[in-house]
């Protein structure tokens, strides 16, 4: 359930010696690392560590033609609490493992000759290792996406493409699947800093966001809802950015409720990140 600019198992595996040398050896090949501390981890607005803090990162290998692989990581919590309000552990998604999620994508990115209008496409696959409950649905999902971007803003829209999605995507016995499932998304991206050309502000960024989750099929209609968030950041020469963002939905119902509290309430997150 990514994306905020792996845990440290993943990162080091992806630095390898090896991966950095092919790199330096194809000068029309990009690497960037990213990692970060954040007081929680949310996803589309659900937080998925039950408002603990979260140890994130991830690395991009991107050509000069626009083509990119990348992978991130996160540790998680909610698929090993409790599913519902006063249910007991057995209740949870997983029986083993269920702490990490790592995501794995590539795609192709560009602009549309000067127009400045930018065209991203590709596809996301959610990875969560261990062991699924029997009766419970697949929390791993994929995802094919695309997105229009121009200046500071963006549209976006993420379709499943599997059966089954993050454990919701079918309801024992309906018959429904996830596949169909989408998210739509605005973003806006203001370079207060800039508009402003101040000191002070130098490197300040303001962060809107507005989206639906629409789960396909009857049965999964109360999986569905809208988030949004607001936020700023500070981004330092040093490739070091702090921010905080507030974010909320309509995500009320208790299909998402979790260890006894509602994971779509209204909450705060703030995070120090660096970028290499």
């Amino acid at each position: 359930m990514r994306k905020s600019l792996i845990t440290k198992v993943v990162l080091g595996a992806l630095a390898a010696p090896s991966f950095v040398f092919a790199a330096e050896a194809a000068p029309d090949l990009t690497v960037a690392y990213n990692v970060g501390l954040y007081s929680q981890y949310i996803f589309r607005g659900l937080t998925q560590t039950d408002r603990k803090p979260a140890l994130q990162g991830g690395v991009d290998l991107t050509h000069s033609t626009g083509f990119y692989l990348g992978a991130w990581g996160s540790n998680i919590s909610w698929l090993t609490d409790s599913n519902g309000v006063g249910a007991d552990e057995t209740s949870s998604y997983y029986t083993k493992g269920g702490n990490l999620e790592i995501d794995l994508y590539g795609g192709f990115r560009t602009e549309l000759g000067k127009s400045g209008i930018g065209i991203d496409i590709g596809a996301l696959q959610y990875w969560y290792p261990g062991t699924l409950r029997s009766g419970k649905a697949d929390a791993n999902t994929t995802e094919l996406y695309g997105a229009l971007s121009y200046g500071w803003l963006q549209g976006k829209i993420s379709g499943v493409v599997s059966d089954e999605a993050w454990g919701n995507g079918r309801v024992a016995g309906s018959g429904d699947k996830a596949h169909g499932t989408y998210y739509a998304e605005l973003n806006a991206t203001i370079p207060i800093g800039d508009l402003t050309g101040g000191e002070v502000l130098k490197g300040v960024t303001g962060l809107v966001h507005v989206a639906r989750q629409e789960f396909n099929g009857t049965a999964n209609e109360p999986y569905s809802y809208t988030d949004w968030k607001l936020g700023l950041q500070k981004s330092f020469d040093s490739g070091v950015n702090i921010g905080a963002y507030y974010t909320d939905t309509n995500a009320k119902t208790t299909s998402w409720t979790y260890a006894g509290k509602n994971i779509g309430d209204a909450t705060g997150t703030a995070y120090i990140q660096k970028t290499f």
